[in-house]
């Protein structure tokens, strides 16, 4: 019941963040986007049917909570901070990143609670 109720809240933000509707929210992340999620999730957490429901669960409500431009941001921004070499060293320290970051991690830690 708990988490019904957080996932409502998340929700009910959501609808009413960044000028856009729940359907459009919801929708704006591609299947292809959401399908490699899930499979990456999957890696991480088995190969069962649970383990898709869960991840399944888990991208939507990133989706509701974090854009899909902004998901892609930060999801680049992690990317390049993997890598080496001073001209990619911005991306770990500059603000902007941190930020862009700092939202993903949010979105997966509520996504994580609700979830599994």
């Amino acid at each position: 019941m708990r988490r019904v109720a957080f996932y409502f809240v998340a929700m009910m933000w959501a609808s009413s963040a960044g000028g856009q509707g729940m359907p459009e929210r919801l929708n704006d992340y591609p299947t292809e986007a959401r399908t490699d999620y899930v499979f990456g999730c999957m890696a991480t957490n088995g190969q069962t049917r649970e383990a898709l429901r869960k991840c399944a669960c888990s991208i939507d409500l990133i989706a509701s909570i974090l854009p899909y431009e902004k998901y892609v941001e930060a999801e680049t921004v992690l990317s390049l901070q993997q890598g080496s070499g001073e001209r990619l060293s911005m991306f770990k320290t500059a603000v902007v990143s941190q930020t862009m970051v700092a939202e993903l991690r949010r979105a997966q830690a509520e996504a994580e609670m609700l979830c599994f």
